[in-house]
């Protein structure tokens, strides 16, 4: 019967441990909760909402050109004997920039008339003396003003055939074509070589038609040119051609930029046109907005910890951010980023820059400590 009891006790200790096992683990539970509730908060980054001006902009494309260009040619043939002139210099208003081979013989031709006149001129002069004495009759007279009418006039078409073999700059300018060489035989009316005038250099741009009749002249205008990356210049719209083209639907826009660099012609240009200006819009960073099935947009702002989702109403975007016409207000803490998963009411965290403060003030304060107890 001892023996009895004795086995039966072992059975009622193990219950006990099992009991208190199951007590701590209960313990351990209920202290871990508080920490898994604290985990759950999913950490994001916010943006306050701002008003701003915003521009609204139409982008075009173009290069920069010369708004005053000559075609130079010469209105007689012959052959090209000298030429003066490269791609690239600058001539002076009447300057030579290529002759053709005949011009010396229209020189020669203009030196003799130009002696013969003299003869005539004379011959007119005794002329007069005589018929005045009544040495020669007065028809005499008549006779010989014809006659230095007649070689003056000869004289005059021989100047202008010696012109027409010398080409000049009707203006001052740089070359930017030669399009002979010395030796070429070139017909009447032939272009044989361009200028064009620095200062008339200008961006001129294709305006689609679509936005063809919203054009003004003095419209603001930024530019940017490949040849000056990363910058942007100001202009305005100095001219607007008055027809759109008829196989592109376009129309030609005219741009000056104001204190502009050194520009070339034929530079890649890009202009941007402020369409209109809205003095206080909201934008936000396009990546912080959630599709809505069914369609539209919804963004999620921080209020008591919670992350709260709003219904927006979106405009135009600019540069990566999109205005938000109705839904959030100026002072919004805005998520823009870990917004992607998000529920509606969910506990969020931002990042916890108090707890650095307090780590560095606290550092401080330590070393302060340090420097202090090292003092003699």
């Amino acid at each position: 019967m001892k023996s009895n009891r004795n086995f039966a006790r072992p059975p009622l200790a193990a219950g006990l441990i099992f009991l208190l096992a199951l007590g701590a683990c209960g313990k351990a539970e209920n202290a871990a909760a508080p920490a898994k509730a604290v985990e759950k908060a999913a950490p994001v980054r916010v943006e306050i909402v701002k008003k701003a001006p915003l521009l609204l902009t139409i982008a075009l494309t173009g290069s920069v050109e010369a708004g005053r260009i000559a075609q130079l040619a010469s209105p007689a043939e012959g052959p090209i004997c000298c030429t003066k002139v490269r791609e690239g210099d600058a001539v002076g208003k009447g300057q030579a920039v290529l002759n053709l081979g005949r011009r010396e013989g229209a020189t020669a031709l203009v030196a003799s008339l130009n002696e013969d006149l003299k003869k005539e001129e004379d011959n007119l002069a005794r002329t007069r003396r005589l018929v005045e004495t009544g040495a020669l009759p007065g028809e005499q007279l008549d006779i010989a003003a014809a006659n230095a009418i007649r070689a003056r006039a000869q004289l005059a078409k021989a100047r202008e055939t010696t012109q027409d073999y010398a080409v000049v700059a009707p203006w001052a300018g740089v070359v930017s074509k030669v399009k002979v060489r010395d030796g070429d035989f070139v017909a009447p009316r032939a272009p044989l070589a361009e200028i064009y005038d620095p200062g008339s250099l200008m961006v001129r741009f294709a305006v689609p038609e679509q936005e063809a009749a919203s054009l003004a002249l003095g419209m603001k205008a930024q530019v940017e040119l490949d040849a000056y990356s990363g910058k942007r210049f100001a202009a305005s719209i100095t001219r607007l051609y008055p027809y759109l083209d008829t196989r592109t639907h376009t129309r030609t826009a005219e741009v000056t930029i104001a204190d502009a660099p050194k520009l070339l012609p034929g530079m890649f240009a890009r202009a941007y046109l402020v369409k209109e200006t809205i003095a206080d819009a909201i934008t936000v960073p396009a990546y912080s907005l959630v599709a809505v099935p069914g369609g539209g947009f919804a963004a999620f702002v921080v209020k008591d910890g919670k992350a709260v989702r709003r219904k927006v109403e979106t405009g135009i975007e600019v540069d990566g951010r999109v205005r938000i016409v109705s839904g959030l207000d100026a002072g919004d803490k805005l998520i823009v980023a870990g917004q992607e998963k998000l529920k509606d009411g969910a506990a969020v965290k931002l990042p916890d820059t108090g707890a650095k403060k307090a780590g560095d003030a606290a550092k401080t304060s330590t070393d302060a400590a340090t420097a202090k107890a090292a003092q003699p």
